[in-house]
């Protein structure tokens, strides 16, 4: 009696390794006890981080609001004087994003796990995000709602509503730094790439050398796709960001981001109050992190 399922008896062995290597390494991405649903929730704020920081850049007159290093250089060419650059909406955007830090702090210190911090991060980003919507959809500024965006251009707003937007987007993003870094989950901070660039390139042969295999070889391929997973998430975020301000108006941008931030608020909330097995696991928040 026959109890393999190749044609012969050598064939099934060596071809295991492989679709459990694969296993492995999706279930390292989306599957891992040790983080649960985080992952999945992190890349969907990467992605608004990319949406975000395209519509600052394209509509409030080159201003980050995720990026502080970009932002911090950006005002200093503006107090050169080097044209095109605001530095208002600069410094609104970096007072923003510091007391949205600080709140994120206070999130933090109030939260019994990382699925409670999760939960109440996204709700307030959601509400940042939706009063950014609303001021920028009441401004009456003819750019804010058509597709008249150029590059190198002022801003589609004035000034004044610029800096409040600049200020508000900056909030949330400080929020969700603050939140991602206590959650520690590796590579995926939500919006600075800079390390996850670094480990990209520094690690690249790691676990591919001659003595490495199963457990080593399926992290080292796990963290690889991770990395190149964030990256994906925040082009895909940029370009979506940058095609709504210059195609359809700026306003359809936030709305977007808005829209992908209460995703995320949804997602955290059912997830934190889910019940399953193994919830605790992901839940704890690392030790000696934030």
């Amino acid at each position: 009696m026959s109890t393999g399922a190749g044609d012969s008896p050598g064939r099934p062995a060596p071809a295991e390794p492989r679709p459990a290597s694969e296993h492995g390494l999706a279930r390292s991405l989306f599957a891992d006890p040790r983080f649960g649903p985080l992952p999945a929730l992190l890349v969907t704020l990467t992605v608004v981080t990319g949406v975000v920081d395209a519509v600052s850049i394209l509509a409030l007159g080159r201003v980050f609001v995720a990026n502080m290093t970009g932002n911090v250089v950006f005002a200093a060419f503006a107090l050169v004087g080097a044209p095109g650059f605001s530095l208002s909406a600069s410094l609104f955007a970096l007072a923003g994003f510091l007391v949205g830090a600080y709140a994120g702090g206070l999130m933090i210190a109030r939260s019994a796990d990382r699925g409670a911090l999760l939960r109440t991060g996204t709700a307030a980003e959601v509400l940042l995000a939706a009063v950014a919507l609303l001021i920028a959809a009441l401004s009456g500024d003819p750019g804010a709602s058509h597709g008249t965006l150029q590059l190198g251009a002022a801003g589609a707003f004035g000034a004044a509503v610029t800096d409040v937007l600049a200020c508000l987007l900056a909030g949330a993003l400080g929020i969700q730094n603050a939140v991602a870094r206590k959650l520690a989950v590796p590579d995926m901070t939500t919006t600075v790439l800079t390390m996850t660039l670094t480990g990209l390139g520094a690690d690249l042969r790691a676990g591919t050398g001659p003595g490495s295999a199963g457990p080593a070889r399926t992290a080292a391929r796990a963290a690889l796709a991770r990395r190149l997973l964030v990256v994906a998430a925040m082009v895909a975020g940029g370009a979506a960001g940058a095609t709504l301000a210059l195609r359809m108006s700026p306003l359809s941008a936030i709305a977007l981001a808005t829209a992908l931030l209460a995703v995320a608020a949804l997602g955290a909330t059912t997830a934190s109050r889910g019940g399953s097995s193994g919830t605790a696991s992901w839940r704890a928040f690392p030790a000696g992190k934030g």
